[in-house]
Protein backbone atom coordinates (compact mmCIF):
# COMPACT_ATOMS: atom_id res chain seq x y z
CA UNK A 1 0.00 0.00 0.00
CA UNK A 2 1.86 3.58 -1.00
CA UNK A 3 0.72 6.23 1.29
CA UNK A 4 1.63 10.04 0.87
CA UNK A 5 3.39 11.35 3.90
CA UNK A 6 3.96 14.77 5.32
CA UNK A 7 6.45 14.78 8.46
CA UNK A 8 5.83 17.73 10.58
CA UNK A 9 8.41 18.94 13.09
CA UNK A 10 10.34 22.15 14.03
CA UNK A 11 13.25 19.94 14.20
CA UNK A 12 15.07 19.76 10.92
CA UNK A 13 17.94 20.25 8.48
CA UNK A 14 20.20 22.74 8.68
CA UNK A 15 19.66 22.12 12.05
CA UNK A 16 21.62 18.99 13.60
CA UNK A 17 20.34 16.40 16.29
CA UNK A 18 18.82 12.88 16.36
CA UNK A 19 15.01 14.50 16.12
CA UNK A 20 16.46 15.95 12.54
CA UNK A 21 18.55 12.98 11.64
CA UNK A 22 15.85 10.58 12.27
CA UNK A 23 13.07 12.40 10.25
CA UNK A 24 15.34 12.34 7.54
CA UNK A 25 17.19 9.27 7.37
CA UNK A 26 13.32 7.79 7.67
CA UNK A 27 11.89 10.16 4.67
CA UNK A 28 14.97 8.46 2.52
CA UNK A 29 14.17 5.16 3.24
CA UNK A 30 10.36 5.44 2.97
CA UNK A 31 11.06 6.71 -0.39
CA UNK A 32 13.07 4.00 -1.35
CA UNK A 33 9.83 1.74 -0.60
CA UNK A 34 7.70 3.91 -2.57
CA UNK A 35 5.86 6.07 -0.50
CA UNK A 36 5.90 9.99 -1.40
CA UNK A 37 7.18 11.64 1.36
CA UNK A 38 7.52 15.89 2.15
CA UNK A 39 9.01 17.51 5.20
CA UNK A 40 7.15 20.43 6.69
CA UNK A 41 9.00 22.64 8.83
CA UNK A 42 9.41 26.68 9.91
CA UNK A 43 12.18 28.86 8.17
CA UNK A 44 15.87 29.06 8.88
CA UNK A 45 17.43 32.36 8.95
CA UNK A 46 16.88 32.94 4.82
CA UNK A 47 15.85 29.23 4.31
CA UNK A 48 12.33 29.84 3.47
CA UNK A 49 10.01 28.19 1.09
CA UNK A 50 10.46 25.11 -0.85
CA UNK A 51 13.59 23.26 -1.35
CA UNK A 52 14.24 19.36 -3.00
CA UNK A 53 16.82 17.19 -1.03
CA UNK A 54 18.46 13.65 -1.91
CA UNK A 55 15.69 11.46 -4.05
CA UNK A 56 13.80 14.81 -4.15
CA UNK A 57 12.61 14.46 -0.56
CA UNK A 58 10.22 17.87 -0.40
CA UNK A 59 11.09 20.16 2.11
CA UNK A 60 8.75 22.99 2.85
CA UNK A 61 10.22 25.83 5.32
CA UNK A 62 6.99 27.83 6.52
CA UNK A 63 7.32 31.71 7.19
CA UNK A 64 6.93 31.06 11.28
CA UNK A 65 9.29 32.93 13.43
CA UNK A 66 11.23 30.94 15.58
CA UNK A 67 9.52 31.26 19.93
CA UNK A 68 11.88 29.24 22.15
CA UNK A 69 14.60 26.78 21.37
CA UNK A 70 13.89 26.12 17.53
CA UNK A 71 10.09 25.85 18.53
CA UNK A 72 7.71 27.95 16.92
CA UNK A 73 4.90 30.18 18.65
CA UNK A 74 2.16 28.35 19.52
CA UNK A 75 -0.84 29.99 17.79
CA UNK A 76 -2.78 26.95 16.67
CA UNK A 77 -4.89 28.78 13.63
CA UNK A 78 -2.27 30.86 11.86
CA UNK A 79 -1.04 27.35 10.50
CA UNK A 80 -4.10 26.60 9.06
CA UNK A 81 -4.47 27.89 5.69
CA UNK A 82 -0.91 26.41 5.19
CA UNK A 83 -1.27 22.74 6.66
CA UNK A 84 -4.74 22.56 4.63
CA UNK A 85 -3.15 24.07 1.41
CA UNK A 86 -0.13 22.03 1.33
CA UNK A 87 -2.07 18.55 2.22
CA UNK A 88 -3.86 19.10 -0.62
CA UNK A 89 -1.37 19.74 -3.11
CA UNK A 90 0.66 16.93 -2.24
CA UNK A 91 -2.52 14.65 -1.95
CA UNK A 92 -1.37 13.70 1.55
CA UNK A 93 -2.51 10.35 3.30
CA UNK A 94 -1.04 10.20 6.70
CA UNK A 95 0.68 13.43 8.77
CA UNK A 96 3.58 12.41 10.62
CA UNK A 97 4.37 14.46 13.43
CA UNK A 98 7.47 14.32 15.63
CA UNK A 99 8.69 15.59 19.10
CA UNK A 100 6.95 16.57 21.71
CA UNK A 101 8.55 20.02 22.14
CA UNK A 102 7.35 20.80 18.02
CA UNK A 103 4.58 23.33 18.54
CA UNK A 104 4.43 23.05 14.53
CA UNK A 105 3.97 19.25 15.19
CA UNK A 106 1.30 19.17 17.86
CA UNK A 107 -0.99 21.88 15.46
CA UNK A 108 -0.27 19.84 12.49
CA UNK A 109 -1.81 16.86 14.35
CA UNK A 110 -4.82 18.71 15.02
CA UNK A 111 -5.40 20.23 11.62
CA UNK A 112 -4.91 16.90 10.12
CA UNK A 113 -7.86 15.22 11.98
CA UNK A 114 -9.43 18.22 11.03
CA UNK A 115 -8.69 17.70 7.11
CA UNK A 116 -10.00 13.74 7.98
CA UNK A 117 -5.96 12.49 7.10
CA UNK A 118 -5.06 9.88 8.88
CA UNK A 119 -2.07 10.97 12.13
CA UNK A 120 0.85 9.66 13.57
CA UNK A 121 2.70 10.80 16.61
CA UNK A 122 6.50 9.70 17.06
CA UNK A 123 8.24 11.22 20.81
CA UNK A 124 11.74 11.58 21.26
CA UNK A 125 11.73 12.59 24.58
CA UNK A 126 11.04 12.02 28.36
CA UNK A 127 9.24 14.39 30.39
CA UNK A 128 8.72 14.86 34.28
CA UNK A 129 5.60 14.65 35.97
CA UNK A 130 5.87 16.84 39.15
CA UNK A 131 7.23 20.64 38.16
CA UNK A 132 5.12 22.78 36.59
CA UNK A 133 6.39 23.05 33.44
CA UNK A 134 5.55 19.52 32.93
CA UNK A 135 2.49 19.40 33.97
CA UNK A 136 1.28 22.06 31.63
CA UNK A 137 3.28 20.68 28.83
CA UNK A 138 1.39 17.15 29.55
CA UNK A 139 -1.84 18.58 29.43
CA UNK A 140 -1.23 19.97 26.01
CA UNK A 141 0.13 16.94 25.03
CA UNK A 142 -2.72 15.34 26.07
CA UNK A 143 -5.27 17.88 24.18
CA UNK A 144 -3.09 17.14 20.54
CA UNK A 145 -2.70 13.38 20.96
CA UNK A 146 -5.82 12.03 22.10
CA UNK A 147 -7.52 11.86 18.72
CA UNK A 148 -4.54 10.70 16.64
CA UNK A 149 -4.64 7.28 15.28
CA UNK A 150 -1.33 5.87 16.72
CA UNK A 151 1.61 6.75 18.57
CA UNK A 152 5.47 5.57 17.83
CA UNK A 153 8.19 6.07 20.67
CA UNK A 154 12.02 4.85 20.49
CA UNK A 155 11.97 3.18 23.47
CA UNK A 156 9.84 0.96 25.91
CA UNK A 157 10.78 3.45 28.67
CA UNK A 158 9.53 6.40 26.12
CA UNK A 159 6.24 4.30 25.41
CA UNK A 160 5.62 4.35 29.26
CA UNK A 161 6.23 7.50 29.65
CA UNK A 162 3.90 8.71 26.80
CA UNK A 163 1.27 6.29 27.86
CA UNK A 164 1.12 7.87 31.33
CA UNK A 165 1.50 11.53 30.18
CA UNK A 166 -1.12 11.64 27.64
CA UNK A 167 -3.62 8.70 28.68
CA UNK A 168 -3.22 7.21 25.60
CA UNK A 169 -4.41 3.21 25.67
CA UNK A 170 -1.10 0.82 25.44
CA UNK A 171 -2.62 -0.76 22.51
CA UNK A 172 -1.79 2.67 20.32
CA UNK A 173 1.51 3.04 20.83
CA UNK A 174 4.01 0.68 19.22
CA UNK A 175 7.95 1.05 19.66
CA UNK A 176 10.09 1.43 17.03
CA UNK A 177 14.01 2.48 17.96
CA UNK A 178 16.02 5.27 16.25
CA UNK A 179 19.11 3.86 13.75
CA UNK A 180 22.29 4.86 12.92
CA UNK A 181 23.32 5.08 8.96
CA UNK A 182 26.69 2.95 9.67
CA UNK A 183 27.63 3.04 6.15
CA UNK A 184 29.01 6.49 7.08
CA UNK A 185 29.59 6.38 11.07
CA UNK A 186 32.70 3.55 10.27
CA UNK A 187 35.80 3.22 12.88
CA UNK A 188 39.09 4.42 11.64
CA UNK A 189 41.83 3.61 15.15
CA UNK A 190 44.73 5.41 12.62
CA UNK A 191 42.72 8.94 13.43
CA UNK A 192 43.70 8.43 17.20
CA UNK A 193 46.92 10.21 18.96
CA UNK A 194 49.24 7.67 20.04
CA UNK A 195 50.08 7.43 23.75
CA UNK A 196 47.12 9.50 24.48
CA UNK A 197 43.58 8.35 25.64
CA UNK A 198 40.98 11.36 24.23
CA UNK A 199 37.45 11.49 25.64
CA UNK A 200 34.67 12.62 23.28
CA UNK A 201 31.60 14.69 23.95
CA UNK A 202 29.27 15.57 21.24
CA UNK A 203 25.83 16.28 22.53
CA UNK A 204 24.38 20.18 23.03
CA UNK A 205 25.07 22.03 25.84
CA UNK A 206 21.82 22.49 27.86
CA UNK A 207 20.77 21.24 31.02
CA UNK A 208 19.19 18.11 30.15
CA UNK A 209 22.53 16.80 28.47
CA UNK A 210 23.86 16.63 31.63
CA UNK A 211 26.74 19.65 31.44
CA UNK A 212 26.47 20.33 35.04
CA UNK A 213 27.89 17.17 35.59
CA UNK A 214 30.44 17.25 32.83
CA UNK A 215 31.53 20.52 33.95
CA UNK A 216 32.44 18.63 37.44
CA UNK A 217 33.89 15.29 35.64
CA UNK A 218 36.10 17.39 33.60
CA UNK A 219 38.98 18.78 36.56
CA UNK A 220 38.85 15.62 38.79
CA UNK A 221 39.32 13.10 35.63
CA UNK A 222 42.38 15.98 34.18
CA UNK A 223 44.16 15.55 37.62
CA UNK A 224 43.85 12.27 38.07
CA UNK A 225 44.78 11.21 34.62
CA UNK A 226 48.07 13.31 32.87
CA UNK A 227 47.50 11.63 29.65
CA UNK A 228 43.72 12.31 28.97
CA UNK A 229 42.16 14.99 26.75
CA UNK A 230 38.49 16.12 25.80
CA UNK A 231 36.96 16.94 22.81
CA UNK A 232 33.69 18.10 23.23
CA UNK A 233 31.25 19.09 20.12
CA UNK A 234 28.21 21.15 20.17
CA UNK A 235 26.91 24.55 21.68
CA UNK A 236 23.93 25.76 23.98
CA UNK A 237 23.76 28.01 27.00
CA UNK A 238 26.41 25.62 29.12
CA UNK A 239 28.92 26.37 27.01
CA UNK A 240 29.74 29.27 29.04
CA UNK A 241 30.41 26.92 32.15
CA UNK A 242 32.52 24.04 30.24
CA UNK A 243 34.51 27.73 29.30
CA UNK A 244 34.70 28.96 33.50
CA UNK A 245 36.34 25.49 33.78
CA UNK A 246 38.45 25.79 31.49
CA UNK A 247 39.71 29.08 32.71
CA UNK A 248 39.99 28.31 36.63
CA UNK A 249 41.79 24.95 36.22
CA UNK A 250 44.00 25.79 33.24
CA UNK A 251 42.49 22.98 30.99
CA UNK A 252 43.52 24.72 27.42
CA UNK A 253 45.73 22.11 26.04
CA UNK A 254 43.54 18.88 28.20
CA UNK A 255 40.22 20.32 26.37
CA UNK A 256 38.73 21.44 23.34
CA UNK A 257 35.83 23.08 22.67
CA UNK A 258 34.24 22.49 18.96
CA UNK A 259 31.44 24.54 19.21
CA UNK A 260 28.31 23.55 16.77
CA UNK A 261 29.08 20.55 14.53
CA UNK A 262 27.26 19.93 11.67
CA UNK A 263 25.87 16.15 11.18
CA UNK A 264 28.17 15.08 8.29
CA UNK A 265 30.94 16.06 10.19
CA UNK A 266 30.21 14.39 13.40
CA UNK A 267 31.75 11.05 12.58
CA UNK A 268 34.91 12.95 12.05
CA UNK A 269 34.89 14.17 15.47
CA UNK A 270 34.32 10.76 17.15
CA UNK A 271 37.19 8.48 15.89
CA UNK A 272 39.99 10.82 16.89
CA UNK A 273 38.04 9.54 20.35
CA UNK A 274 38.71 6.13 22.33
CA UNK A 275 36.16 6.75 24.77
CA UNK A 276 32.67 8.48 24.44
CA UNK A 277 30.52 9.86 27.36
CA UNK A 278 27.20 10.88 27.68
CA UNK A 279 25.77 13.11 30.47
CA UNK A 280 22.29 13.07 29.90
CA UNK A 281 19.85 13.52 33.21
CA UNK A 282 16.97 12.65 31.11
CA UNK A 283 17.30 10.41 27.32
CA UNK A 284 14.67 8.24 25.54
CA UNK A 285 16.82 6.46 23.21
CA UNK A 286 20.09 8.75 22.83
CA UNK A 287 21.39 8.03 19.09
CA UNK A 288 25.16 9.31 20.15
CA UNK A 289 25.70 6.86 21.82
CA UNK A 290 24.95 4.40 18.83
CA UNK A 291 26.83 6.44 16.51
CA UNK A 292 29.92 6.56 19.04
CA UNK A 293 29.86 2.84 19.18
CA UNK A 294 29.25 2.33 15.13
CA UNK A 295 32.63 4.34 15.09
CA UNK A 296 34.44 1.79 17.49
CA UNK A 297 34.88 4.08 20.88
CA UNK A 298 33.85 2.45 24.17
CA UNK A 299 31.01 4.01 25.58
CA UNK A 300 30.05 5.70 28.86
CA UNK A 301 26.76 7.04 30.47
CA UNK A 302 24.83 7.38 32.57
CA UNK A 303 21.84 5.11 32.95
CA UNK A 304 18.82 7.19 32.48
CA UNK A 305 15.22 6.82 30.73
CA UNK A 306 15.76 4.48 27.53
CA UNK A 307 19.81 4.44 27.45
CA UNK A 308 20.31 0.75 29.04
CA UNK A 309 18.18 -0.72 26.10
CA UNK A 310 20.86 0.97 23.55
CA UNK A 311 23.13 -1.48 23.39
CA UNK A 312 24.16 -4.51 25.48
CA UNK A 313 25.92 -4.70 28.57
CA UNK A 314 29.54 -5.66 26.89
CA UNK A 315 29.53 -2.67 24.44
CA UNK A 316 27.74 0.01 27.28
CA UNK A 317 29.10 1.61 30.74
CA UNK A 318 26.33 2.71 32.75
CA UNK A 319 26.24 4.90 35.84
CA UNK A 320 24.16 6.74 38.06
CA UNK A 321 23.79 10.47 37.24
CA UNK A 322 26.39 11.81 39.72
CA UNK A 323 29.64 12.96 39.55
CA UNK A 324 31.56 9.92 41.69
CA UNK A 325 29.75 7.74 40.12
CA UNK A 326 30.40 9.24 35.79
CA UNK A 327 34.55 9.59 37.68
CA UNK A 328 34.27 5.97 38.69
CA UNK A 329 32.88 4.57 35.30
CA UNK A 330 35.24 6.96 33.62
CA UNK A 331 38.33 5.71 34.81
CA UNK A 332 37.44 1.66 34.41
CA UNK A 333 36.97 2.70 30.96
CA UNK A 334 40.18 4.78 30.96
CA UNK A 335 41.98 1.55 32.43
CA UNK A 336 40.26 -0.42 29.73
CA UNK A 337 41.92 1.21 27.05
CA UNK A 338 45.69 1.42 28.53
CA UNK A 339 45.36 -2.42 28.72
CA UNK A 340 43.20 -2.74 24.89
CA UNK A 341 40.82 -4.81 27.07
CA UNK A 342 36.73 -4.41 25.50
CA UNK A 343 35.47 -5.24 22.44
CA UNK A 344 37.65 -4.36 18.84
CA UNK A 345 36.42 -1.54 16.62
CA UNK A 346 35.73 -3.41 14.08
CA UNK A 347 33.48 -5.78 16.14
CA UNK A 348 31.84 -3.17 17.44
CA UNK A 349 30.75 -1.59 14.40
CA UNK A 350 29.83 -4.77 13.03
CA UNK A 351 27.35 -5.85 16.14
CA UNK A 352 25.96 -1.96 15.48
CA UNK A 353 25.39 -2.72 11.79
CA UNK A 354 23.58 -5.68 12.89
CA UNK A 355 21.49 -4.33 15.72
CA UNK A 356 20.07 -1.06 14.06
CA UNK A 357 19.49 -0.46 10.57
CA UNK A 358 16.83 2.55 8.98
CA UNK A 359 15.33 0.13 6.42
CA UNK A 360 14.47 -2.26 9.32
CA UNK A 361 12.76 1.09 10.77
CA UNK A 362 10.98 1.98 7.72
CA UNK A 363 9.65 -0.99 7.19
CA UNK A 364 8.35 -1.44 10.36
CA UNK A 365 7.06 2.26 10.28
CA UNK A 366 5.18 1.14 6.92
CA UNK A 367 3.16 -1.48 9.30
CA UNK A 368 2.08 1.51 11.68
CA UNK A 369 1.02 3.40 8.46
CA UNK A 370 -0.92 0.03 7.18
CA UNK A 371 -2.58 0.01 10.05
CA UNK A 372 -4.14 3.14 10.54
CA UNK A 373 -5.46 3.03 6.48
CA UNK A 374 -7.61 0.89 8.06
CA UNK A 375 -8.87 3.05 10.85
CA UNK A 376 -12.51 3.61 10.04
CA UNK A 377 -13.65 7.94 9.76
CA UNK A 378 -14.54 8.65 13.27
CA UNK A 379 -17.37 11.46 13.28
CA UNK A 380 -17.21 14.93 15.18
CA UNK A 381 -19.12 14.17 18.27
CA UNK A 382 -16.72 11.74 18.98
CA UNK A 383 -13.76 13.55 18.92
CA UNK A 384 -15.34 16.32 20.62
CA UNK A 385 -16.29 13.68 23.55
CA UNK A 386 -12.67 12.40 23.52
CA UNK A 387 -11.28 16.45 23.74
CA UNK A 388 -13.75 16.69 27.10
CA UNK A 389 -12.11 13.47 28.68
CA UNK A 390 -9.15 15.65 28.89
CA UNK A 391 -10.19 17.13 32.13
CA UNK A 392 -13.76 18.89 33.54
CA UNK A 393 -11.68 22.34 32.59
CA UNK A 394 -9.34 21.76 30.49
CA UNK A 395 -11.45 19.59 28.25
CA UNK A 396 -13.83 22.54 27.74
CA UNK A 397 -11.50 24.44 26.75
CA UNK A 398 -10.15 21.96 24.13
CA UNK A 399 -13.47 21.78 22.72
CA UNK A 400 -14.42 24.86 22.35
CA UNK A 401 -10.57 25.40 20.33
CA UNK A 402 -11.19 22.36 18.21
CA UNK A 403 -14.73 23.87 17.51
CA UNK A 404 -13.30 27.30 16.59
CA UNK A 405 -10.51 25.48 14.58
CA UNK A 406 -13.31 24.17 12.16
CA UNK A 407 -14.96 27.56 11.68
CA UNK A 408 -11.58 28.91 10.50
CA UNK A 409 -11.38 25.44 8.51
CA UNK A 410 -14.68 26.48 6.45
CA UNK A 411 -13.97 30.07 6.49
CA UNK A 412 -10.51 28.95 4.83
CA UNK A 413 -12.66 26.27 2.52
CA UNK A 414 -14.49 29.08 1.13
CA UNK A 415 -12.00 31.37 0.54
CA UNK A 416 -9.48 29.35 -1.06
CA UNK A 417 -12.07 26.21 -2.60
CA UNK A 418 -9.62 23.04 -3.21
CA UNK A 419 -10.80 22.82 -6.40
CA UNK A 420 -9.02 25.54 -7.42
CA UNK A 421 -5.91 24.19 -5.97
CA UNK A 422 -3.56 21.97 -8.44
CA UNK A 423 -1.94 18.70 -7.06
CA UNK A 424 1.47 18.99 -7.73
CA UNK A 425 3.66 16.55 -9.83
CA UNK A 426 5.06 13.68 -7.81
CA UNK A 427 9.18 14.08 -8.36
CA UNK A 428 9.98 11.17 -6.33
CA UNK A 429 8.82 8.71 -9.17
CA UNK A 430 11.63 9.98 -11.08
CA UNK A 431 14.02 9.39 -8.37
CA UNK A 432 15.40 6.11 -10.28
CA UNK A 433 16.11 8.17 -13.39
CA UNK A 434 18.45 9.85 -11.08
CA UNK A 435 19.90 7.88 -8.17
CA UNK A 436 23.58 7.71 -9.27
CA UNK A 437 23.70 11.91 -9.09
CA UNK A 438 22.03 12.34 -5.62
CA UNK A 439 21.87 8.79 -3.25
CA UNK A 440 25.44 8.57 -1.30
CA UNK A 441 25.29 5.04 -1.33
CA UNK A 442 25.24 2.24 1.01
CA UNK A 443 22.47 3.20 2.87
CA UNK A 444 19.12 4.89 2.31
CA UNK A 445 19.63 8.34 2.78
CA UNK A 446 23.13 9.18 2.79
CA UNK A 447 24.42 12.86 3.67
CA UNK A 448 22.36 15.65 2.85
CA UNK A 449 22.53 16.58 -1.19
CA UNK A 450 20.53 19.97 -1.31
CA UNK A 451 19.30 21.18 -4.42
CA UNK A 452 19.95 24.48 -6.03
CA UNK A 453 16.31 25.19 -6.84
CA UNK A 454 14.75 28.94 -6.33
CA UNK A 455 12.48 29.14 -3.25
CA UNK A 456 9.28 29.96 -3.33
CA UNK A 457 6.70 30.60 -0.85
CA UNK A 458 4.40 27.88 -0.11
CA UNK A 459 1.04 29.07 -1.16
CA UNK A 460 2.44 30.75 -3.72
CA UNK A 461 3.90 27.48 -5.97
CA UNK A 462 2.21 26.48 -8.64
CA UNK A 463 1.49 22.77 -9.46
CA UNK A 464 4.78 23.54 -12.42
CA UNK A 465 6.63 25.50 -10.77
CA UNK A 466 10.41 24.98 -9.60
CA UNK A 467 11.99 24.48 -5.97
CA UNK A 468 14.17 22.82 -5.00
CA UNK A 469 9.33 2.63 36.01
CA UNK A 470 12.82 1.54 33.88
CA UNK A 471 12.04 -1.64 32.52
CA UNK A 472 14.33 -4.49 33.08
CA UNK A 473 17.73 -4.56 31.20
CA UNK A 474 18.25 -6.82 28.47
CA UNK A 475 21.25 -8.19 26.77
CA UNK A 476 19.62 -7.49 23.24
CA UNK A 477 19.04 -3.86 22.32
CA UNK A 478 15.30 -2.57 21.88
CA UNK A 479 15.41 -3.00 18.08
CA UNK A 480 15.37 -6.97 18.16
CA UNK A 481 12.57 -7.07 20.33
CA UNK A 482 8.56 -7.15 19.19
CA UNK A 483 6.38 -3.53 19.32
Amino acid sequence: MRHNICMVSDFFHPNAGGVESHIYQLSQCLIERGHKVVVVTHAYKDRVGIRYLTNFLKVYYLPLGVFYNQATFPTLFTTVPMIRDICIREEISVVHGHSAFSTLCQEALIHGRNLGLKTIFTDHSLFGFADASSIITNKFLHFCLCDINHAICVSYTSKENTVLRASLHPSKVSVIPNAVDTSIFTPDPSQRRPGQITVVVVSRLVYRKGMDLLAAVLPIICSRHADVNFLIGGDGPKRVILEEVCEKHQLHERMQLLGSIAHSDVRGVLVQGDIFLNTSLTEAFCMAIVEAASCGLKVVSTGVGGVPEVLPEDMLRLADASVDDLVEALEVAIGDVRAGRGISPAECHARVAQYYRWSEVAERTERVYNIVAQDQPVLLAERLHRFNSCGPVAGKVFVLLVMLCYLWLAIVEWWRPRQLIDAVPDLQKCRDAVRLQFSAGGACGGDVVESKEPEQHPQKLDSDSKGASRPRRSSRPASHRSH
